[in-house]
């Protein structure tokens, strides 16, 4: 039987997945890389690690499964978005670190766009509010900053991508410089409407148009890799994370929601074959484009989320692995007017202040670890909360149920709390691994591994579904408390 191998470059980690027909995880790899932070509010990756470390985990993973090349029938890629890598089409060699979506150098830049009166153009043609989060202004920063990079763009020798783009044209030896509507409608140069590069938005950020990759559809043979020997595996499925687990999570049809947990969280909404402009600070995005049929979402973007675990865990040091956090934040029944804002890098849908920093109120004496634990779960909760309640006014449809996925969908206390918040149940899946398998399946889909989409739903499978037990006076009561938290997080920066 033949596999299909997803390769699931994400934010702080490379990551392998061999997948069987049925959509099951037969060996898996995974490789931390660097994260570099210059500056504050800086955030970069080495272009190079990002490539050895994803290459190092593809012949981990399919070494682990005891296959050869031969029995891969497709490659499929997801990848953390908006990250930015520019590099050299003769030597392929980076002229810049990544700047990666976290990163917030840019915010200034965006402020005098907002200030010459572009963001309503920007928004109309992109589906995106203007935002550093965004590859755009991260591309015009490299061509300012970099010596020399300038005139080699205008001379058509240097190359953007977002990170799917930059692995295949390391997979190919540099044959293909490539992307999917998904990731190309997160850098702010994309036209929604014609489905390609928009040359009025190139000319506003300057951007040489030869640096650009061609948009393909998501599901195709792109080109194919010989990195595991003689035999040639094709390369056939790209999608920016969030939209492939939107995919991975079988949410093909309009209304149906899925919440991704990870270093951020992600929440999309399938509005189907019409871009949805939102009035609530949400994203149009594309979801996806299978043939001629173009899918798009609705997306709230929340920057840390699983993050703000990480930061317990190296920051403050009250945890020794992040899978301690459930357990310690159990130990109290509930926070004690504890709030934590996990505005560590600005405050992303439906708030979008860059210049919110994170906050932790309402502490007493007799705080512990364990409130301060409880109240960063929370924090993620609230936050999913406020994007859902803007999702739901822009898309005019009430929420049935909450599919979920990512690392911290694991945690069932954060579960049941979300739940609760929400007042309606949230599902976790059997394989929680949906941004690997929806890359897997848009693979399989291009090369007839799977015959269509009605194949790949029927194999989702429910894990446990958490019930919301919450009376709505105590749930009034909390959002009220997370509001006021909010309220003083944000605009922190530049009211100093």
């Amino acid at each position: 039987m033949k596999h299909i191998l997803a390769l699931d470059q994400g934010t702080t980690s490379s990551r392998a997945i061999v997948f069987d027909h049925s959509g099951n995880a037969v060996a898996s790899a995974q490789k931390e890389f660097r994260q570099i932070f210059p500056q504050p509010g800086w955030v970069e990756h080495d272009a190079n690690e990002i490539w050895a470390t994803q290459l190092h985990t593809a012949k981990d993973a399919v070494a682990k499964a005891g296959l050869s090349a031969r029995d891969l029938a497709a490659i499929g890629i997801t990848n953390q978005r908006e990250t930015t890598l520019v590099w050299d089409r003769a030597t392929g060699a980076p002229v810049h670190n990544a700047i990666v979506w976290q990163d917030r150098r840019t915010a200034a830049a965006c402020d005098r766009l907002k200030a010459r009166g572009l963001e309503p153009l920007i928004k109309r043609k992109t589906g995106l509010v203007v935002d550093a989060y965004f590859s755009g202004t991260k591309i015009a920063w490299l061509l300012r900053n970099v010596p020399g990079a300038r005139a080699k763009a205008k001379a058509g020798e240097l190359a953007f991508g977002t990170v799917d783009s930059w692995l295949v044209w390391n997979l190919t030896g540099g044959r293909v410089h490539t992307t999917d509507p998904s990731n190309a409608s997160r850098t702010m140069l994309f036209n929604l409407k014609s489905g390609d590069w928009d040359d009025e938005l190139l000319k506003i950020f300057g951007i040489p148009r030869s640096m650009l990759p061609q948009v393909a559809s998501s599901s195709e043979v792109y080109g194919e890799t010989r990195v595991f020997g003689s035999h040639a595996v094709p390369i056939a499925g790209i999608a920016g994370d969030q939209q492939a687990a939107l995919f991975g999570q079988a949410c093909t049809q309009p209304g149906m929601v899925k919440n991704t947990y990870g270093t951020g969280c992600f929440m999309l909404m399938n509005t189907g074959t019409k871009p949805i402009a939102s009035r609530n600070n949400l994203l149009t995005t594309v979801a996806w484009r299978v043939g001629n049929r173009t899918e798009f979402a609705l997306e709230g973007s929340i920057f840390i989320a699983g993050a703000v675990v990480q930061w317990l865990r190296d920051g403050l040091g009250i945890i020794q692995s992040s899978s301690e956090v459930e357990a310690l934040a159990a130990q109290v029944v509930d926070p004690q007017g504890v709030y934590l804002v996990p505005a560590f890098a600005g405050l992303g849908a439906p708030h979008w202040d860059q210049y919110a920093r994170g906050l932790v109120a309402g502490i007493t004496r007799g705080t512990t670890a364990a409130h301060i634990a409880r109240a960063a779960l929370e924090g993620i909760a609230f936050q999913v909360g406020d994007v859902l309640h803007a999702m739901e006014a822009d898309a005019k449809i009430k929420l049935k149920e909450l599919r979920v996925d990512g690392g911290a969908c694991a945690n069932n206390l954060l579960m049941q709390f979300q739940s609760d918040l929400l007042g309606v149940p949230v599902v976790r899946p059997k394989v929680t691994e949906t941004t690997a398998l929806g890359a897997a399946y848009l693979a399989g889909l291009a090369v007839g591994y799977w015959k269509d989409q009605k194949q790949i739903a029927a194999q989702w499978q429910v894990d446990r579904r958490f019930q919301p037990a919450m009376k709505s006076a105590q749930r009034n009561q909390l959002v009220a408390g997370w509001r006021k938290a909010l309220e003083r997080s944000k605009r922190w920066e530049d009211s100093a």
